[in-house]
């Protein structure tokens, strides 16, 4: 049975789970495979809810709603994060455990995708009642998690000092030592060295890679930021080391803007201090809307979900767009952006440094045995370049656009997994 053509309408959609399952069913249908690998890859494995009670310290007891999806275990237990923010939605989880499903294949590494998030804004709580909703969190969904299960590590909303809450619980729960169960926690409970930095690590790799087949001189262009957390604030880091221009940075109190270029140590210093790059006292004031208009050769949007859509994507004049974030541009916005000429780099490869790290991790975790941080640099390294690799070939060879190329390198990825597992029959 062939794959139907998705529904116009879909281009405008902003559901992130009926984005990531038309991009899936693209994938299906350019590739020729099965419609029982759409049917098996739409949907996760398994979806948890969990209500998890807090005492506040008013003495009030408030209950949150936390989710955990796993998409598919066909290449290894399942490996995802867990974000705590007011916004999550079920949909919001279940699309971002395929889309690491699809992330993980194309890095090659042997893991499935999940993904975890609790409904609450972390800010509102005091330290006490964040540890108390972390536990909370993982007792309610340990029976479902293990190193050789699924594996949560940090998301948006949460850090390494949680992670190392999580673990501690878990292993209470279980009755012994586990350290693998997630990856993103503090050294000394057997976090890897390049954590934090991996994800804006990788990205700036993947900006690279990019600049250096595009023919630009990456030490000579200009970068416009847009998320100034863990993310962007080290891929900002890492270009300015490079000797790139950072331009412009907006997080969500605010933004900076600079011709010249930013002093990125100095907004990093202000941005721990103060919680936001508000108030820094260099460059003009600039939003969002703004910075994504702005004359630059890369913009690295590295903030939520749906940011570039059809009317932002219209007005971008850089060359390249490095989606540090999950989902930031809309299918209509992608069309533009395609119609513009403009090279994305789409997030299931861009994004992919932190995964690939947590996956040092977990094996350094699983023989104890760990490695330095200069190893650790030159395998996420050797692992990026091959990933993009991979998927500029794919980009090549079938004569379409990154990010559909990096979905037909996951979904074969994928489809030929299942098959060997016998869920399908044997593909060519």
């Amino acid at each position: 049975m062939a794959v139907q053509p998705e529904d116009q309408a879909v281009t405008k959609e902003r559901n992130p789970y009926r984005i990531v399952q038309a991009l899936l069913k693209e994938a299906v249908q350019t590739l020729g495979l099965p419609y029982d690998v759409y049917e098996i890859l739409s949907y996760p494995h398994r979806f948890v809810e969990v209500n998890i009670p807090v005492r506040r310290d008013n003495g009030q007891l408030q209950v949150f709603t936390g989710y955990r999806a796993q998409h598919t275990h066909v290449l290894g237990p399942a490996k995802g994060g867990i974000r705590f923010h007011p916004g999550v939605t079920a949909d919001e989880v279940k699309a971002l455990a395929m889309w690491m499903s699809f992330k993980t294949a194309v890095a090659g590494l042997p893991f499935g995708g999940a993904k975890g998030g609790v409904v609450v804004d972390p800010r509102q709580l005091s330290l006490r009642e964040l540890e108390e909703l972390a536990r909370g969190y993982i007792r309610g969904l340990a029976e479902y998690l293990g190193p050789h299960i699924d594996i949560p590590a940090p998301d948006v909303g949460t850090n390494e000092r949680i992670m190392g809450w999580m673990m501690d619980e878990y292993e209470r729960v279980v009755r012994r030592n586990d350290p693998g169960v997630l990856t993103g926690k503090p050294l000394i409970l057997g976090g890897s060295y390049g954590r934090a930095e991996a994800t804006g690590r990788g990205v700036v790799l993947c900006i690279n890679e990019a600049a250096e087949r595009l023919g630009m001189k990456l030490r000579q262009a200009t970068v416009a930021i847009q998320g100034f957390g863990n993310v962007g604030g080290h891929t900002a880091r890492l270009l300015h080391a490079m000797g790139v221009k950072v331009v412009a940075v907006v997080d969500i109190e605010g933004g900076l803007y600079d011709p010249e270029g930013l002093d990125i140590p100095g907004l990093l210093e202000h941005a721990a201090r103060r919680g936001s790059v508000a108030g820094f006292p260099q460059g003009d004031p600039i939003t969002s809307k703004e910075l994504f208009q702005l004359d630059v050769d890369v913009v690295v949007p590295a903030a939520l979900e749906n940011q570039i859509d059809a009317e932002v994507a219209q007005g971008m004049r850089c060359r390249i767009v490095a989606e540090a974030a999950n989902g930031p541009t809309t299918p209509d916005g992608d069309a533009v952006l395609k119609e513009k000429g403009i090279f994305v780099i789409p997030d299931i490869l861009c994004n992919s440094g932190g995964v690939t790290v947590s996956y040092f991790e977990w094996v350094q975790n699983l023989t104890q045995y760990y490695w330095g941080e200069e190893e650790i640099s030159q395998r996420l390294a050797r692992q990026m370049k091959n990933a993009f690799a991979r998927v500029f070939s794919m980009h090549r060879e079938m004569q379409t656009d990154m990010r559909h190329a990096a979905y037909l390198v996951a979904v074969r990825q994928l489809a030929q997994a299942m098959a060997a597992r016998g869920m399908i029959p044997p593909i060519g």
